[in-house]
């Protein structure tokens, strides 16, 4: 599981890099989503997932914490997830307002000849 979510966070990362050296503006915020998506599946592996991990302290309390699921990357993948979402809403908005300024999607606002 650990060999696929790695391999998860290469091709997104790859990908949002890719993306993010294109000259359209739609392009460049593909490419930071994916680049936030990355990040957030980096986050939620350093907490070491766990498919048999109990994410309660049970109340006879015989579980110790090496069986418990971590919250702290659960929690900053929450986090992270809310600000991505109003990041890519700003930039949309940007990018479209420059779309109605210059009529054109382009980084620099020109067409390459």
């Amino acid at each position: 599981m650990l060999l696929l979510l790695t391999l998860g966070i290469g091709t997104l990362t790859g990908c949002g890099v890719w993306l993010l050296l294109r000259a359209r503006t739609f392009d460049a915020i593909l490419g930071l989503t994916l680049l936030s998506y990355a990040v957030n599946l980096f986050l939620f592996t350093s907490g070491r997932p766990r498919v048999d991990a109990e994410p309660i302290v049970p109340a006879g309390g015989g579980a110790t914490l090496s069986h418990m699921a971590d919250p702290l990357p659960q929690a900053l993948v929450l986090t992270a997830i809310v600000i991505a979402f109003a990041m890519t809403a700003l930039l949309l908005a940007i990018a479209l307002r420059a779309r109605a300024e210059t009529g054109s999607d382009h980084v620099d606002s020109k067409e390459p000849r």
